[in-house]
């Protein structure tokens, strides 16, 4: 009888954990659909989420790649002004500061390059741009991020009160990009339940 009711506890815990295990794969490929198809449009301004920078004050694989695709689309005359966010990052080191000389070293204008050093996090970023915006009448904007980061990016800016955000990705890939996805899979839904 014992070992009945320990067989049955097992199987219904298994079964649970094969449900959960469903659910968040499901979620997981959402997210990694959701983020690798861009949706381009002329927005009033493009923000590019911070990264890692590395030792020497250089962007991170990862963060340069972002930074890449702002300058493409820079030049493709998708924004006319980029925001880069980020804070100290690893070591104390200055996020917005070593962005902004990678995308002028790709040709974008200073002028046309605000800093926002208070970017800690995606909510903190999506909350700063759009205050940005709004002093300045703009309703549009373009999210730059790796592929997994931009359904919370975009929930996070929708919670904002923007109802016209464009997206597209680092065109990087790697092995960290499993655990990037699990991550912001969880994050999706912490943001979702708690905002």
């Amino acid at each position: 009888m014992i070992r009945s009711h320990a067989r049955r506890a097992n199987y219904h815990v298994l079964v649970a954990a094969l449900l959960l295990l469903a659910i968040f794969g499901g979620a997981a490929a959402l997210i990694a659909y959701d983020g690798l198809h861009d949706r381009l449009g002329k927005a009033d301004v493009g923000v590019v989420l911070g990264n890692k920078v590395e030792p020497n004050g250089q962007p991170s694989l990862d963060l340069a790649t972002r930074l890449d695709e702002a300058g493409d689309l820079y030049r493709q005359g998708y924004f006319k002004q980029v925001i880069v966010s980020g804070g100290p990052g690893h070591g104390g080191r200055d996020e917005p500061s070593a962005m902004r000389a990678y995308l002028i070293e790709q040709g974008v204008p200073a002028a046309a390059i605000i800093m926002d050093p208070a970017g800690l996090n995606t909510r903190d970023t999506a909350v700063n741009a759009t205050r940005w915006m709004r002093t300045r009448g703009y309703s549009r904007v373009l999210v730059i991020s790796q592929f997994y980061h931009m359904s919370r990016s975009r929930l996070a800016f929708e919670r904002c009160g923007v109802r016209t955000i464009y997206t597209a990705h680092g065109r990087r890939f790697s092995s960290r990009d499993v655990f990037g996805l699990g991550r912001d899979t969880v994050g999706y839904a912490v943001y979702w339940l708690t905002d």
